[in-house]
């Protein structure tokens, strides 16, 4: 039986990391797996994760969203010259006061979480549209439905994500092709520490008010309750078993994410 290919960014941890691992480890080997990750010295933990039942299912790409050039190379690497399954996990948080933010730092959020997911599947379209069939998933955020405090940039990179799918989902059902988005929750990721924000004493905080400095410090304890006691575990998505009356090809992709972002959107 012919694998169904499967490509996804941002595997060197959290859920690209976890759906990698459960699919590649698929005991009758229905699915090819390409990992990819920007920096190829943090795939090691993926490779430990599948515990050598990854032969004939998983390749390790390295691939930069931000980067067209990376992205073609991988896709090019694709030995079946055939994507079947698209997820756009890779993204990256900002976190604190507004005032305390760079334009550099403004600009490299919205080049991945935003142009680099939208560059990711520009590269990735035209092969679905030739193979008549194709599904893409991308990893949203609630913060891509309503905005957080002290979470600006990423919110608007995130709704940004949103309106780019939308629009995609209707023009893209006339190719039978369907993009599935996700609106993630808390998860026990290391997306929390990885991501880029303002800690108390930086020098960036100088100039902002003590009032905004006083709820940024209550925002960043509750952030911390809020994963400590809500967000759920990635190794419980590997025990997700699939539900009857699901597409075959890409029903452990949707329940494997379902399980960590319980909030979704789906094209029909």
């Amino acid at each position: 039986m012919e694998q169904t290919v499967v490509l996804i960014t941002g595997c060197s941890s959290g859920i690209g990391l976890s759906l990698a691992v459960r699919l590649a480890s698929d005991p009758a080997k229905m699915y090819k797996v390409y990992a990819t990750m920007r920096n190829l010295a943090k795939k090691e933990r993926l490779l430990d994760c599948v515990k050598g039942l990854h032969k004939d299912t998983l390749d390790i790409l390295q691939m930069d969203i931000t980067d067209q050039r990376s992205i073609l190379d991988a896709r090019d690497r694709v030995r079946e010259k055939r994507v079947n399954i698209l997820v756009c996990n890779a993204g990256v948080g900002l976190m604190g006061p507004l005032e305390a933010q760079s334009l550099a730092t403004m600009r490299q959020i919205l080049e991945v979480n935003l142009l680099g997911t939208i560059s990711t599947i520009q590269a990735f379209l035209p092969g679905m549209k030739a193979q008549g069939h194709g599904r893409i998933l991308v990893t949203g955020s609630i913060g891509g439905l309503q905005g957080l405090p002290f979470n600006e940039v990423y919110c608007a990179s995130k709704f940004a994500v949103e309106g780019a799918c939308e629009s995609l989902a209707i023009l893209l059902q006339h190719f039978n092709i369907h993009v599935s988005l996700i609106e993630c929750g808390p998860v026990n990721t290391d997306f929390l520490d990885n991501l880029q924000r303002a800690e108390p004493g930086d020098s960036s905080l100088q100039q902002v008010d003590a009032h905004t400095l006083s709820l940024y410090d209550t925002y960043l304890q509750h952030c911390g309750m809020v994963f400590q006691n809500a967000a759920q575990d990635t190794e419980d998505i590997v025990k997700v078993q699939g539900i009857s009356g699901c597409h075959p090809v890409i029903e452990p992709c949707i329940q494997i994410l379902h399980q960590q972002c319980p909030h979704s959107a789906q094209q029909p």
